[in-house]
């Protein structure tokens, strides 16, 4: 069962109808002002929290070392290197490229912390062994001290009908898909939700269909023709891409969902006609007619930036 714990101080926004005819920017608003999200609470019964990512939620790709490429791989979100700073083989990415910046350091350093969450859980641990191919999971956090692979057939992860069902898999050493497997997800499981934590390095074998953020210790290599909706991100050493599409998963954008409401005890339902920019951190939404009041829901702890009102539109910015 999934639950929710919003963390809440006071409302941060108030439109007037002054405010619909001129831009304003209400920054000292929001001075010490909370968001109030929602979050999944991991309890006794296997119920899993998402792993927090930071700032690499954006990054499909982050290296320690290197990123080799060899041509047609394309990268749909932001492609990352620190502390080394190279990247071979012209790869299409449509995001930002970081390559040894102070935005790599700070995505490297929030994967150590996504990484050790993941490692470090315990609670209602299930453990496994060697292949997973053929089987199909509920949600739950999966644990083998050794290797685990995908090689006998494929390998389904049933969320059972809950979107927000988190998937965690934990081992000691390597992840290997062989040719051809896939993860397939199915009762509204989404790949947003899958996580992989790689105790040594990460082979995805050619043509493979793999879901899931892959948090490997050292390397991990995507052979040709493999895909990933999800992320790539090795902590000490080079991710190697082969003619690949790498993804980041839909429901990352729909994970930061703004909400409001007429009074600021509620009831706040989805914003209508709200649009999310993952890569800027805005939530774009038209201006209401009457006073609201709003709210950021997302898996993990946002901290607002500035609100704006222009164009007709509110401008919520967030990290």
């Amino acid at each position: 069962m999934s639950c929710q714990a919003n963390k809440q101080k006071k409302p941060f926004m108030k439109n007037t109808s002054e405010s619909k005819n001129k831009t304003l920017n209400l920054r000292g608003m929001i001075v010490g002002l909370a968001v109030a999200v929602g979050f999944l609470h991991p309890d006794a019964t296997a119920t899993q929290a998402p792993v927090a990512l930071g700032s690499d939620a954006t990054f499909a790709v982050l290296a320690a070392t290197t990123v080799t490429t060899i041509p047609a791989t394309t990268v749909n979100g932001d492609l990352g290197v620190s502390p080394g700073n190279t990247v071979t083989g012209s790869p299409i990415v449509n995001g930002t490229m970081h390559l040894g910046d102070a935005a790599a350091a700070q995505a490297q350093f929030d994967l150590t912390t996504a990484y050790n969450d993941a490692a470090g859980r315990t609670v209602g641990a299930i453990a496994v062994a060697g292949n997973l191919g053929g089987q199909t999971l509920a949600p739950g956090l999966y644990k083998s001290a050794t290797s685990l692979a995908i090689s006998s057939g494929d390998l389904t992860l049933d969320a059972q009908g809950d979107a927000n069902a988190v998937f965690i898999f934990q081992m000691g050493s390597t992840l290997i898909t062989t040719v051809g497997r896939q993860v397939i997800l199915s009762g509204g499981a989404q790949a947003a939700n899958v996580y992989w934590q790689v105790g040594s390095s990460a082979t995805i074998g050619g043509s493979s269909v793999f879901k899931g953020t892959i948090m490997a210790d050292q390397s991990i290599t995507m052979n040709t023709g493999a895909k990933l909706d999800g992320r790539a991100l090795a902590r000490t050493g080079a991710v190697a891409l082969d003619a690949n599409t790498i993804t980041i998963p839909n429901i990352v954008t729909a994970s930061v969902i703004l909400v409001s409401a007429a009074l600021v005890t509620g009831p706040y339902t989805d914003a209508t006609g709200q649009s999310v920019n993952l890569a800027a951190k805005t939530i774009t939404v038209p201006l209401s007619a009457s006073t609201q009041f709003y709210r950021i829901r997302a898996g993990t702890a946002l901290t607002l930036t500035s609100i704006t009102i222009s164009g007709g539109n509110v401008v919520i910015t967030y990290n």
